[in-house]
């Protein structure tokens, strides 16, 4: 919660007594004085404030009981204890206690520091005041004490009259996109109004999210920008991407789900490298994050660190793209292993033996090849060589039609490396540390996922000073030696790099 309850201010003065305009407030008419208004009116005959030179003691006020009244039950009070010296670092606690049946006890609260009535102010008329206010009197009088953030930033954009260039800059997608996305997720993410405050919008909250994702800025910055707290603004981000990650990931990335989606999925590879049957193009990407408490070893990269001359830990992700540049498939794993120990770890290639990512071949015969080809993914020389995988070749002295193949390949692994460069390029958040715990970070790499789908499919352009300066990070120069291809798999590259060779002039 952004707010906080207060009885005092802080005084500037320190504990020494700063200042001639001391209140101290007291709970007594509330507690105990609601329907006598006698004894309301009757002033205390006796009051004591014990006050020590560095450290702010409690505050006793017991009153003699008038004639004529009966003295009132023993209630249940509160005091609200502080630890700390004058500089008030400690944190308050409750205790509860039994006022004796012979006097009567009230709840103060107790702070570490001499309290000074700090005036109040209202925000300024460009709304970038900051200060302390009474938001109002709830239920039985009771006054509940917020900070006044400024959320000028957040109102500018969020108004209509807001030029959509400036808001697709900011939110990296259109108006329209990050409407339907709020109302897409306006079940998982609103919550209900309390008797203390109202709560914060579904736009509101998604803005925060996609904010951080967007820049990568650090939290304290996000609070200042859209008035909220910042541990608020740190579960918001929590809640939003796992919100993204359970409604709408099965939705926005997703496989082909059937034989002519694969076939469409096949003719637009085909277009761009000439290979016919590719239906996907395999990248896997290191995201740099702090070292986790738990399974250091695990996530330590050692690429990464030799790289970046520094101890670096990351997340491995490993994506399926089509030919238009959006995820199909994803996973993610640890740092420590490479592409082919994420490949065979992520299960994909069990799925494509199986069956289960394929829904037959190409329905008619290619008039250019003259023979159906098998569906298949494209991949670099970390990844193995299988039926259902191509990669470029990796000896040296290649010969024409080898060297024409790995062009091709290059052509085709094009659009998962330009995906991968758009993802970290438009979700600033991948290129530095990420500061979360581990069961949360599949959660903020889906939700990047779905985000990028969503942005591409809606068409949305991306400023080109922000692909400046990215450098992809693969297992490229890793050629994978401890498995052998089988004599199929290697007669079919073959095959292919000599109609490449021989046919291939209509392509290019």
């Amino acid at each position: 919660m952004s707010g906080f309850h207060k009885l005092f201010h802080n005084n500037p003065g320190g504990c020494d007594g700063g200042g001639d305009d001391f209140e101290y407030s007291s709970m007594l008419a509330s507690l105990f004085l609601k329907d006598d208004d006698d004894f309301a009116a009757a002033p205390p005959q006796e009051a004591a404030f014990f006050v020590d030179q560095h450290v702010a003691s409690s505050v006793m006020l017991t009153h003699q009981v008038a004639p004529g009244h009966q003295p009132l039950a023993p209630t249940p009070a509160e005091v609200v204890t502080g630890s700390g010296g004058c500089r008030g670092t400690g944190r308050s606690r409750k205790r509860r206690f039994q006022a004796d049946d012979n006097e009567l006890a009230a709840a103060v609260t107790v702070g570490s520091t001499a309290t000074r009535r700090a005036p109040s102010r209202s925000p300024s008329s460009d709304g970038s005041g900051e200060g302390n206010d009474t938001v109002g009197e709830r239920g039985g009088g009771r006054r509940v004490w917020v900070r006044v953030r400024s959320k000028q930033w957040w109102n500018h954009l969020s108004d209509p009259a807001c030029p959509e260039e400036e808001f697709r800059r900011a939110f990296r997608m259109p108006r329209a996109v990050f409407d339907k996305l709020c109302d897409d997720l306006a079940a998982a993410v609103a919550k209900e109004d309390t008797t203390l405050r109202a709560a914060i919008p579904v736009p509101h909250r998604v803005a925060v999210c996609i904010w951080r994702l967007a820049t990568g800025e650090p939290l304290r910055e996000v609070s200042r920008r859209f008035g909220l707290g910042i541990s608020t603004c740190h579960n918001i981000i929590i809640q939003v991407c796992a919100a993204l990650t359970v409604v709408l990931f099965d939705r926005v990335v997703r496989w082909p789900e059937s034989s002519d989606s694969l076939a469409s999925a096949a003719f637009m590879f085909e277009a761009v490298s000439g290979i016919p049957g590719v239906v996907g193009a395999v990248h896997t990407e290191h995201i740099p994050i702090v070292a986790p408490r738990e399974w250091a070893g695990k996530y330590y990269d050692r690429r990464l660190t030799e790289r970046n001359q520094k101890v670096t830990y990351s997340v491995a992700m490993q994506a399926v793209v089509d030919a238009n540049g959006t995820f199909t498939y994803v996973y993610t794993g640890p740092g420590s292993l490479c592409d082919s120990a994420v490949l065979e770890k992520s299960g994909l290639g069990r799925r494509f033996e199986a069956g289960e990512m394929l829904h037959g071949e190409l329905g008619e015969d290619n008039g250019q090849w003259g023979r159906q080809q098998p569906h298949r993914l494209v991949g670099g020389k970390s990844f193995p060589l299988t039926d259902w995988m191509l990669v470029p070749y990796a000896h040296p002295n290649l010969t024409w039609a080898q060297h024409k193949l790995n062009e091709r390949v290059a052509a085709a692994r094009g659009a998962a490396r330009g995906a991968f460069r758009r993802l970290r390029a438009r979700w600033r958040c991948l290129r530095h540390p990420i500061e979360l715990k581990l069961p949360d970070l599949p959660n903020i790499l889906g939700a990047c996922c779905v985000l990028h789908n969503l942005c591409e499919r809606g068409g949305s352009g991306l400023d080109a000073d922000l692909l400046l300066h990215d450098d992809l990070f693969d297992d490229d120069g890793v050629v994978v030696a401890d498995t052998m291809p089988s004599a199929a798999a290697e007669h079919a590259r073959d095959r292919i790099a000599h109609d490449l060779l021989h046919a291939g002039n209509a392509f290019f």
